[in-house]
Parts: C-alpha cells; sequence; structure tokens
C-alpha cells in the first residue's frame, strides 16, 4: 500500500457517514451515505487508495477527483461550484485550501469547516458542513472578498453545494404543482447530462422541486437506498443532478442546488460577502419514509420548534370570505368554540378599502367603515371563550388601489421603464428600502401589540416578475428574500410569543428558509379531502405533520367544487396541525356533533400525531392509500386507510401496516368516533368487524409481515385503525 495518506476526516451519525480527504489543494469527498464505522489507520489509507478512479483515453492524464468546490481546475466539467468574473477577467478559478478545522461529536455528528483563497479573483470561501444527530448534512458556503482586493468589483454567477452519488443512483423523483395541487411527485431516470430545476418566482411556487431525491431503481416509501438534498432558501433557486461520461473521480454523478443568481445580483467589492443559502443532504437506505424520518428529526430538534400542544383552528375565509360583519363573526365564534376549536383567524377583509382583492393591500389600519370600534370587540369576544386570536396579513405586497401606492409609488419594485402587468391585482414592495421595511414592522408591531394577536398568517400572493430596482434596475430579488427574514425576525423579536403562518397562495412558500422564522406552513388552498391525501403525503415527505395545516371545508369543496363526505374530511384533516375552514353557523346539528367528536379526537391524537413517525405504505395501486403515525417507542400507532378513486381489483389483499414489529402483540381497533366509511363489498373481513365492536389481539407478525386483509372502500372513504402495542 502506499504512505499514509492526507488526513481523512468523517462525520458519522445515526447510521450515515461523511467522509473528505484534506488533500491539496482542494479537500475531496470520499464517501458520503452508509456509515463505514470506527476506521483504523490501515482502513483509512485503503479508503483513500479506493478512491482513487482510472485514468481515461483522451482525458486528463492523473485521476479525476470531485472535491469539496468542483471547478475546472480538477478536471470537472460538470456545473462548477462557483462561477463569475472579475471585470470580464479571473474566469478560471483555482481555489486552494488555506485552513481545516474538524470538530467531532461523541453523540454523533459534528462540523467541518474548510477555508480556501482563489488568489486571481481576491475571494475567501469558507466551507461549512454539520451533521446532525439525526443524521442530517448541512453545508453552506460563505464567499467573501478582503479589503485589499482588486477595486473591481466580483461578478458572481453562481455557487452550489455539490455532493457525489454512486453509480446504483439511477432514479430521480422530484415535484411540480400548481395552485390548489401542489408537490405533485414527478420520476424520471437519471440519464447522461444535467437534470436541473430553476426557480425564477421569487419564492419556491407551487411547482417548487422541493426535495430532489435520487435513488437505486424502484425506491419507494419504505425500501431503496435514496440521497436527497433540499434548498432552505425562500426566493430563486437551484436544484440539480448531474451525471456525465467519465462520472465524478469514483462517483458517478453529482446531486446539489443552492439560489439562482441574477446577471450581476451579486457583485462583491472588496470587503463584501455573500452567504450561500443552507443545503440540506440525507441518505437512508430505508426509502423516502427514512428520509423523511431524519428531516423530521432535524425540525424537531430546532429549540424553536413548537413545543406545546398545536391549537385547533378556525380559519374565517371560507366562511365569510370580504362579507365582515361583526355579528355574523361573534356567531361564528361561538359555533367554533363551542365544537372545541382553540385559535380563531381572522382572514382577508378587514383592513382599510378591503371590500374585493382589487383594493387596499398596504394600508394596514382596520378599515372603519365596516369595524367602527376596531377589531377589539371581536378579539375579547374570542378570547372570553378560551380561544386566542390572530388575523391574515399581506406585508409584501400592495394594490395599485390603495393610499400606500398612491403616497409612495416609488415603493413599488419593478423597473424603471414603467411596471408590468399586476398578478391578483397586486404589486410587490421593495422590502429592501429601509423605509418601506420601517413602515411594515411598525404597522405590523402596532397590530400584534393593539389586538394581543397570538398568530400572524402571513401571505404572499404573486410570484416576482422584472424584480429590480429602479432606477438603475439592479437584480433584487435575493435582497427581498434577506429583508424579507430580517422583518419575520424582527416582528417575532418584539412579539416573542407569536406564531407566523407561511401562506404563500396556499403552499407557495414552503421551504426550511422560512420555516427558520415561522412556526406552520399552508400546504394548499384546496381543503378537498381526495387532493389532499396526496399533498399532505409529500408534504411530509420534509415537514413533520405539527407543521403542515390541515383544515376541514364544507361538502362542496370551494376550489374543485367536489362533493365529499365529513368522515373524509375529518381523517384527512386528523393528520396534521388541524383546523376548520367553513361557516359552522350554516351546519346541521349532526354536522356540529361530528366536528365536535373530530375535535375531541384531534385533541386526544396530537400527542401521537405530533411527535412520532410518520410511514407510508408501497402499494401497487394509487387509488389506495395507507399512511399512518407511530410512536418512536412502538407503543401506539393511527393508520388512515384511504380510497380516492376505484380500482379494478375487487380486493385489496393482506396489506401490513408499516413500523410494527412482528415479534411483539399489539390490540387494534377502528376509530368510529367519526363513523364508518361507506364500504363497497357484501360484508367486510370478520377481523374489521371485531375491531369496530371493541380491542383485537393479534400478533406483530401477521399485522407487519403477512398483512390485514384491508377492506373495500367505495371512493373519498378513509377508515382510521388505532393499535396500541401490548407490553
Amino acid at each position: 500500500m502506499p504512505a499514509t495518506p492526507a488526513r481523512i476526516v468523517s462525520l458519522r451519525a445515526a447510521g450515515t457517514c461523511f467522509a473528505v480527504e484534506l488533500t491539496e489543494p482542494v479537500p475531496r469527498v470520499l464517501h458520503w451515505g452508509a456509515d463505514l464505522g470506527e476506521l483504523s489507520p490501515v482502513d483509512l489509507t485503503a479508503l483513500s487508495l479506493t478512491a482513487e478512479a482510472a485514468t481515461l483515453n483522451n482525458s486528463l492524464d492523473v485521476p479525476r477527483r470531485f472535491t469539496l468546490w468542483p471547478t475546472e481546475a480538477d478536471g470537472w466539467s460538470g456545473t462548477p461550484a462557483h462561477h463569475g468574473h472579475l471585470g470580464g477577467t479571473a474566469t478560471a478559478p483555482r481555489p486552494a485550501m488555506t485552513e481545516a478545522t474538524h470538530r467531532a461529536d461523541p453523540a454523533g455528528g459534528g462540523e467541518l469547516r474548510v477555508r480556501l483563497a482563489e488568489p486571481a479573483s481576491g475571494l475567501d470561501i469558507t466551507l461549512t458542513y454539520t451533521l446532525d444527530a439525526q443524521g442530517i448534512l448541512t453545508a453552506d458556503a460563505v464567499i467573501s472578498r478582503g479589503e485589499s482586493a482588486d477595486p473591481t468589483p466580483y461578478d458572481l454567477a453562481g455557487a452550489l453545494t455539490l455532493l457525489p452519488l454512486p453509480r446504483r443512483a439511477t432514479e430521480i423523483l422530484d415535484f411540480t404543482g400548481k395552485w390548489s395541487r401542489e408537490r405533485s411527485p414527478q420520476r424520471r431516470p437519471l440519464s447522461h447530462g444535467v437534470h436541473s430545476r430553476d426557480v425564477r418566482r421569487g419564492k419556491p411556487g407551487a411547482d417548487s422541486p422541493y426535495l430532489l431525491a435520487v435513488g437505486v431503481p424502484g425506491f419507494g416509501y419504505r425500501t431503496g437506498e435514496v440521497w436527497a438534498t433540499h434548498v432552505a432558501w425562500s426566493g430563486d433557486q437551484r436544484y440539480l443532478v448531474e451525471q456525465l461520461p467519465e462520472g465524478a473521480g469514483v462517483h458517478a454523478s453529482a446531486l446539489g442546488g443552492g439560489e439562482l443568481l441574477r446577471a450581476g445580483e451579486i457583485r462583491l467589492a472588496p470587503g463584501d460577502t455573500y452567504r450561500t443559502p443552507r443545503c440540506h443532504f440525507a441518505w437512508s437506505a430505508d426509502g423516502l419514509d427514512g428520509i423523511a424520518d431524519r428531516f423530521h428529526g432535524h425540525l424537531r430538534a430546532r429549540p424553536q420548534h413548537p413545543r406545546g400542544p398545536r391549537p385547533l383552528v378556525l380559519n374565517s375565509w371560507e366562511a365569510v370570505y370580504f362579507d365582515h360583519d361583526l355579528g355574523r363573526l361573534l356567531a361564528l365564534a361561538d359555533r367554533a368554540a363551542a365544537v372545541g376549536v382553540e385559535r380563531f383567524v381572522l382572514d382577508d377583509g378587514w383592513f382599510s378599502g378591503r371590500r374585493a382583492d382589487t383594493a387596499g393591500l398596504g394600508d394596514w389600519l382596520v378599515d372603519p367603515a365596516v369595524w367602527p370600534d376596531g377589531l377589539g370587540p371581536l378579539a375579547d369576544h374570542v378570547r372570553a371563550l378560551g380561544m386566542d386570536f390572530g388575523l391574515w396579513v399581506e406585508p409584501e405586497m400592495v394594490n395599485p388601489d390603495s393610499q400606500l401606492a398612491r403616497t409612495h409609488p416609488d415603493w413599488i419594485l419593478g423597473p424603471a421603464a414603467g411596471l408590468g402587468p399586476t398578478a391578483r391585482h397586486q404589486y410587490v414592495l421593495d422590502l429592501s428600502r429601509p423605509d418601506v421595511f420601517a413602515y411594515l414592522l411598525k404597522s405590523l408591531d402596532a397590530l400584534v401589540g393593539s389586538y394581543d394577536l397570538a398568530y400572524l398568517k402571513w401571505d404572499h400572493n404573486r410570484e416576482l416578475h422584472e424584480a429590480v430596482h429602479a432606477p438603475s434596475d439592479r437584480p433584487a430579488a435575493h435582497a427581498q428574500v434577506e429583508a424579507l427574514y430580517r422583518l419575520l425576525d424582527a416582528v417575532k423579536q418584539r412579539h416573542p410569543g407569536l406564531e407566523i403562518e407561511s401562506c404563500a397562495s396556499g403552499g407557495g412558500r414552503v421551504d426550511l428558509g422560512v420555516l427558520l422564522r415561522t412556526d406552520r406552513v399552508w400546504a394548499s388552498d384546496c381543503n378537498d379531502p381526495v387532493e389532499r391525501q396526496a399533498i399532505q403525503s409529500w408534504t411530509v415527505q420534509l415537514l413533520p405533520p405539527e407543521l403542515v395545516g390541515s383544515h376541514v371545508g364544507a361538502a362542496r369543496n370551494h376550489t374543485t367544487g367536489r362533493v365529499t363526505s365529513d368522515t373524509f374530511r375529518t381523517a384527512t384533516a386528523l393528520f396534521g396541525h388541524a383546523g376548520i375552514e367553513q361557516d359552522l353557523t350554516e351546519c346541521s346539528e349532526e354536522e356540529l356533533a361530528r366536528l365536535t367528536a373530530w375535535s375531541a379526537l384531534y385533541r386526544e391524537l396530537r400527542p401521537l400525531l405530533h411527535t412520532g413517525r410518520t410511514l407510508r405504505a408501497d402499494l401497487e395501486d394509487e387509488a389506495r392509500l395507507l399512511h399512518g403515525v407511530v410512536a418512536h417507542d412502538g407503543s401506539r400507532a393511527l393508520y388512515c386507510w384511504a380510497r380516492v378513486s376505484t380500482s379494478a381489483e375487487g380486493q385489496s389483499g393482506r396489506t401490513p401496516l408499516p413500523g410494527l414489529r412482528p415479534d411483539a402483540r399489539y390490540r387494534l381497533r377502528v376509530r368510529t368516533d367519526l363513523g364508518l366509511p361507506s364500504f363497497h363489498q357484501a360484508a367486510p373481513p370478520p377481523w374489521l368487524t371485531a375491531a369496530v365492536e371493541g380491542w383485537l389481539t393479534l400478533p406483530g407478525a401477521v399485522l407487519a409481515t403477512a398483512g390485514l386483509p384491508m377492506p373495500t372502500l367505495n371512493p373519498g372513504q378513509a377508515l382510521l385503525i388505532e393499535v396500541h402495542r401490548q407490553d
């Protein structure tokens, strides 16, 4: 064997490992994936030896290496980690390591920090990789120019965090979507070239890539090896996976992402710094549920993660829309409290001139024509009923028909040649302007303080087209996101107990950047449970259920017009941060009784639903769904067996319940609190009859391995199965 290699460092936690060799000029990635265990010096030498690729014909005369910061200097012909120019020069970067520090956490994980210098451009690049106890590898870069650098600004055209993938990772999963159908999965084989998903909306958007996963062929919820990344940024983004014929050193392809930079957006003068968005990477040997496990654990370990019970919400939008009337809203609050609501949120329509979505945005004062005594009478009544009070806002936007737009037209983000068309009858405010920022902070601070708000539903209803600062027309999308983050931070700092929801025409701004500063997301404006079963299932691929708003709507859905049963709507909404989105004053006594039973069931089960492991079964028929939440100690579980459409097959056959132990014994029962679903069968399987009547004891080998013969439901129906382990 050759001499001892350069220093090899590794970060290890939760069965995963990230190993790097601190070679010159740029450290190379030896491994990212399954844990390699504690390696001896001889083993490290072997790892280094086997990380050297063949020298190919008609190629570089030395083996290619895939480094932490790949560029053409490494022989990497794919998308570089960064590129740009210094007044048209310094376009061939040759970074070199100047310092590296490594800290291993005895409990698992740790941090690797590497500093690179690029003399031609005067750039200093600091790369930080942190592996947490859940196995999430977080990477970011800080790119700066020294005070003594060439005074010519360096135009940074792109900066991405990239990690290598092995040859067996050959199938891609990411997401697309539209309003009311967010996070719609799409799969394709990995081929030569680059699969790039660019976001140019100023926010992640309803068609957000969300999570880019690459795995072994046919990977599913419960099976297959998967590598995935998420860009934690609330603006323009780039996700990519790239495979070249020559590979990536000894690896096959590269996975990564970062911010999509517009031309001229980041110009680094001496002393300036650019920080890339954080990219979170995860590996799993247990399919997509394994990836979800890691992200859920990562988010739940945050100090700011919600710790108390997630209150049952009523949001007024689909109950009253813009028809604000104190008497009607007081009656709605009475009904809400009676069925068990714990948070009452007044949606759009309360502020000056806001009788439709064509006017008023930007004028964040209570409309005296509708609310002559302000919002106090409603807020006081809500709190007297034992609920807390929340309010809808859309601070980043302005209607042309508003006092703000008429007084400060220069506050609107857009080119000097004139504003383009409105979208949703509104434009975007330039948050990076100090006067705009100060105005919004003052307005929000006054609202939260005056009405003792517990909650803000923070909306964002248009995309950032032509997001430039007039009169110079410099790009502004990056500065807009940074200003949004500062505004959210400032509001939270002034009101520490305040919760904020990230809403953007529904689920158009769902990312871990905004969730550093907010407390839940609105997954979609669509409450249709047929659509929601899929939307929520894929939203929890990244986020734990307690961060995902899931509301019960009216029988006839607001967005699709589909009529569904209340049992299906309530069962679907149970698996998230639950709420109600309908006019309770128009409900029958029977409907109110069902909602009251559902709210009690939510309060009973939320300690499990909001702490346990989310699991989904791999079924061959997309018309049927089986998902659930299992306690981490395996003591309890709740499953939802749902059907969204008909199937050719009459029988579902034996279906294992995921997450249970074959060597344990369990009691199970069907929860009938919401009523039983409608069945498409002459008689149910015998076990179901017994589980409806009371607890049924079965061995784990039957439940987890052999499986239960599941009943055939009619479309738009769901069954809840509760399981307890017998100790």
